[in-house]
């Protein structure tokens, strides 16, 4: 029944009501912070256009990880930066290689902390590309796509090996996600789940991290094997083959520029959704902070709930550490 006459009030804003009323929850619980692992010992290499971001050598990344786990944040997603590296990127699935290594260590020292490790071969790749390369430049230059899935059924195996929590697939090749399902459950890993990077798009935000995981492309880009900014239904019937593939957790990457693709995702699907805020989104933030043009406190928590209230279950994000801090403040 509809009464004329009534008019809904507005509640009054006090710090207690605004709590009780609020619709969305953002606690590091929710977080997953990325680590850069390098080789050697004792390196602490800040990153320049990612300011408070490192690469960082194995026992420094044990000890990043002792306080994050510390402050609440419950996972960190691993990149390795090789020493060396080849047009096959074999280092990606070396059984003593740079992210197996860290894997290990941080599990030893830290076993509560869930390990996630990015699987892609562009950090291994002497030319940057997250597959291996068919044809020649002369002649044009293309993705072997089924060549390249297999090798990374091996990383990921070699990853859950070294003790990874989960495997979370970036490089975009179709079929990988179900290549990676087949060789995890024939070697008795069926409990370890795939986070994949379901949704990614052929970004202009990912600059900085290219600095970070020293992985530009050396020609070229990689827009033949991610997504046009332009789509979104598009979206869909990538996230729908990963599930098909037997994807536990989808992931939308870059998060605030898709705020739409978010949502859109988390009315279809009833997996977990996450939301990698990426380095180009940070960086921005922190620059204009820099500048005294915004102020990084407030638009990194805005930032952050904003993917919450989207649709994201977890997000990736080079804040977490600083979202625990003030969250244990209050």
């Amino acid at each position: 029944m509809i009464f004329p006459e009534y008019r809904p009030r507005r509640l009054r804003r006090t710090e207690n009501m605004r709590a009780m009323v609020r619709e969305t929850a953002l606690v590091p619980g929710h977080l997953i912070y990325p680590l850069f692992v390098v080789t050697g010992r004792n390196v602490r290499q800040p990153i320049e256009a990612m300011p408070g971001c490192w690469q960082m050598s194995v026992d420094m990344a044990v000890e990043e990880a002792k306080e994050v786990s510390d402050l609440g944040i419950p996972a960190v997603i691993l990149f390795g930066i090789p020493e060396k590296k080849d047009s096959r990127g074999s280092q990606a699935w070396a059984r003593k290689g740079i992210v197996q290594k860290a894997v290990s260590a941080v599990k030893k020292a830290v076993p509560e902390l869930l390990v996630i490790t990015d699987v892609c071969l562009c950090e291994y790749t002497s030319h940057g590309h997250c597959g291996l390369l068919s044809g020649s430049r002369e002649k044009g230059v293309s993705i072997d796509n089924d060549s390249t899935i297999e090798l990374l059924a091996k990383t990921a195996l070699s990853h859950a090996r070294a003790g990874a929590d989960i495997v979370a697939p970036s490089d975009m090749m179709d079929g990988r996600v179900g290549a990676i399902r087949e060789s995890l459950d024939n070697e008795g890993f069926d409990q370890v789940p795939i986070l994949s990077y379901a949704v990614k798009y052929a970004s202009a935000f990912y600059g900085p991290f290219r600095e970070a995981a020293e992985c530009a492309p050396q020609f070229g880009d990689r827009r033949s094997y991610q997504m046009d900014p332009a789509n979104s239904r598009e979206a869909l019937r990538e996230a729908m083959l990963d599930l098909q593939e037997g994807v536990d957790i989808l992931m939308v990457k870059p998060a605030m520029p898709y705020l739409d693709i978010i949502t859109r995702l988390r009315q279809e699907f009833s997996l977990p959704v996450a939301a990698y805020q990426v380095s180009g989104e940070y960086s921005m933030i922190k620059a204009a902070a820099e500048k005294g043009w915004l102020d990084e406190e407030a638009v990194m928590k805005e930032s952050l709930l904003s993917l919450r209230r989207a649709g994201a279950d977890m997000i990736v994000t080079y804040f977490a550490k600083d979202f625990a801090k003030l969250y244990a403040q209050t």
